[in-house]
């Protein structure tokens, strides 16, 4: 069925000096989940990404990294939704949600691109019907902060908050993958957001 997630797609900055931006939220995911899962990722340049693999058959689930930069991370979903022939319902982005204070995680079925950019291009190859968890950075409060504050180090007390919203997200993952996406997405949905 093409509602089953088969891939998560990862979304960051390839690169030592991107590694701690808040911008890489969703490698930061995938390598907990790959430690989680015990995978291992491996250079794939078919995909223009790190990919790893859980599982084996029609019951895989794949886990990419692309090594594209954000605003082409497309270049790297389409071969691989092309090779493996999934539906853009059977994909989940992870990002970076400016709209969400630190903390918060959030399945979403489909949508617009919200100004985000690696969306934005991820849409440009694959359309809207893509799933997305959503993990909260919070806002610099202006608009014109928001670049230096996507590439920027989240403070010790937003990243332990973050991290905890990257915890709540793989277990609403996996209850997704077992139990089907909409009980995974109400037990995510309905968790209580951070306080202050």
């Amino acid at each position: 069925m093409s509602d089953a997630i088969r891939a998560v797609v990862a979304l960051g900055n390839p690169g030592a000096d991107h590694a701690s931006d808040r911008h890489n939220v969703g490698f930061w995911l995938a390598d907990r989940l790959a430690e989680r899962w015990r995978v291992a990722f491996s250079s794939e340049r078919k995909f223009k990404g790190d990919l790893a693999r859980r599982g084996m058959g029609e019951a895989s689930v794949w886990l990419l990294k692309p090594a594209t930069f954000m605003n082409r991370s497309g270049d790297a979903v389409q071969p691989l939704c092309a090779f493996h022939k999934l539906a853009p319902e059977s994909v989940l982005v992870v990002h970076d949600e400016l709209d969400l204070p630190a903390g918060t995680a959030r399945f979403k079925q489909s949508g617009g691109h919200g100004g985000h950019n690696g969306l934005r291009d991820i849409t440009r190859v694959i359309g809207t019907q893509y799933k997305r968890l959503r993990i909260g950075i919070g806002h610099p409060g202006d608009r014109s902060q928001v670049l230096s504050y996507v590439l920027g180090t989240p403070s010790p007390d937003d990243r332990i908050e973050i991290d905890n919203a990257i915890d709540a997200g793989i277990d609403a993952l996996e209850i997704a993958l077992d139990k089907g996406w909409d009980y995974g997405a109400q037990k995510l949905n309905s968790r209580k957001a951070p306080s202050g």
